[in-house]
């Protein structure tokens, strides 16, 4: 009679299933043990933090045929762990995700943990924007380590802002925190914000376009930025000292696009951020740095606008 298999082997062995199919990681877990402790976990309704000893529990043959077709589908489909159990954790909270949004992933949850210290005040009762909201994990997470503040997240994407919403309602903070539909700040007015967190789209059209299978399975919108990575974050630049409070800043995450930031705005003195636990291209500028180069920022936009009506007209 064959032995039954152990939590601990299904997750070995989808570990080397996934190594030999040649997965790619990055969302939420980073090597091919991870992602297989994840899906192994989510298959038998297990949480993250399950007991050591419980790993070596014989399963039934019903449960280890739930988790093989799930360890299958991950490598038929190539759509990352987090799509197919439909959540991802974000700064220790979780968050409901699907193909609507990106895996939450920035390191920018580090930040948050530690209620971006020491440029905010752990007591803040003022306002928080969470510009390109995604699944709404920034700005969310935010209201957790602000307990007395308010949050909006904002997107131009209605299918995001509905998965927003869908997280605002899991999290019970409609009181506190409200989707919007809009393109950077355009819909948001006279609004200002003691704290502007943004984790924009910051990949270049053509390297999109050679990302491995699992990044296809995320929305466009959400990746691609122009031919060098940089049209919304300059954007963001020009246009968010409008919509700071005195004293107020801005964090944005740029990823490996911050070579080409900097290349494009040597004069500007961005805090480039250090996280203890990986994650690199996240810069902090407050609302006086931004006024004071805004005139760089102005002329860089009205550039790229040109250089977009002059390719529009080329095509016509």
């Amino acid at each position: 009679m064959t032995s039954r298999q152990t939590i601990r082997q299904l997750i070995m062995d989808g570990a080397a299933r996934f190594e030999s199919a040649g997965l790619v990681f990055g969302h939420g877990t980073d090597n091919a043990l991870d992602e297989a402790a994840a899906l192994v976990l989510h298959a038998l309704g297990l949480p993250f933090d399950v007991p050591e000893a419980r790993l070596d529990k014989a399963l039934t043959a019903a449960e280890a045929d739930s988790v093989n077709a799930l360890i299958a589908r991950r490598i038929s489909t190539r759509k990352p762990a987090a799509y197919l159990t439909g959540e991802a954790w974000f700064a220790g909270l979780p968050f409901h995700v699907d193909e609507r949004v990106l895996v939450p992933r920035s390191p920018i949850a580090e930040l948050i943990e530690e209620g971006f210290s020491p440029w905010v005040d752990p007591a803040l009762d003022g306002n928080i924007l969470d510009l390109c909201t995604g699944s709404g994990c920034i700005g969310i997470a935010c209201a957790y380590a602000f307990p007395e503040a308010r949050v909006d997240l904002v997107d131009l994407s209605a299918d995001a802002l509905e998965v927003a919403r869908s997280n605002i309602r899991r999290h019970r903070l409609e009181a506190r925190v409200r989707a919007i539909r809009s393109d950077l700040f355009d819909a948001l007015g006279a609004a200002r914000y003691d704290l502007i967190v943004s984790n924009p789209p910051y990949v270049p059209d053509e390297e999109v376009r050679q990302l491995p299978e699992e990044f296809h399975h995320e929305p466009p919108v959400g990746l691609a930025a122009g031919t060098d990575g940089l049209d919304l974050v300059v954007r963001i630049l020009a246009e968010a000292p409008a919509h700071l409070e005195p004293g107020g800043i801005l964090v944005a995450e740029v990823g490996y696009s911050q070579p080409a930031l900097q290349a494009a705005f040597p004069d500007v003195p961005f805090l480039w951020l250090e996280f203890a636990y990986g994650g690199e291209g996240v810069f902090l500028l407050e609302r006086n740095q931004l006024v004071e180069y805004h005139p760089q920022f102005e002329q860089a936009v009205r550039a790229r606008r040109a250089v977009r009506e002059d390719d529009e007209v080329s095509r016509s």
